[in-house]
């Protein structure tokens, strides 16, 4: 199965911890939407960036986990980023199989994971996604969530069940 992982952190802290034990990550550049609406009319993305290659792979992937830590009640603003690049060929991201992981610095019955998995519940539902799993998960101190076995132990299993 092919997987491909965005993570929405620009820190290396509890979401990288997260996606390592699910998987490893990838760095890109890739530079904000400019709603030119030019991507409407050709195969991709204008800039000349990363954007184009990076959304191959998630139109490629069988399987997309998005990852994010929590910022002001919301996914992050790099995660966003790469949603918000991913609208130029959207239908080709119909039907796929998603999970979440989401850690933030409050406890997981908070309001902002709650928004958060909202946002992903209404793309999912607009893109007739296959929604395989929502993790969400408490950590401040940047070590705690690999401190947290049972999580990590969570975390592996579902990267081996897959």
């Amino acid at each position: 199965m092919k997987i491909v992982i965005i993570n929405g952190s620009a820190r290396k802290g509890n979401t990288l911890t997260a996606i390592n034990a699910f998987i490893k990550g990838d760095k890109l550049n890739i530079a904000p939407c400019k709603g030119c609406g030019v991507c409407q009319c050709s195969k991709g993305c204008v800039d000349k960036d990363d954007t184009n290659p990076t959304i191959d792979k998630i139109a490629a992937a069988d399987m997309i986990l998005f990852a994010t830590p929590v910022y002001w009640w919301g996914m992050s603003a790099q995660l966003k980023l790469i949603i918000d690049k991913c609208y130029c060929r959207g239908l080709q991201l119909k039907n796929k199989k998603v999970g979440t992981i989401v850690v933030g610095g409050s406890p997981v019955d908070s309001i902002q994971y709650e928004l958060i998995d909202k946002q992903f519940d209404c793309m999912a539902k607009y893109l007739s996604w296959d929604m395989l799993f929502k993790k969400s998960y408490y950590a401040t101190a940047r070590d705690e969530l690999e401190k947290n076995k049972d999580s990590m132990n969570e975390l592996e299993g579902i990267g081996k069940n897959l």
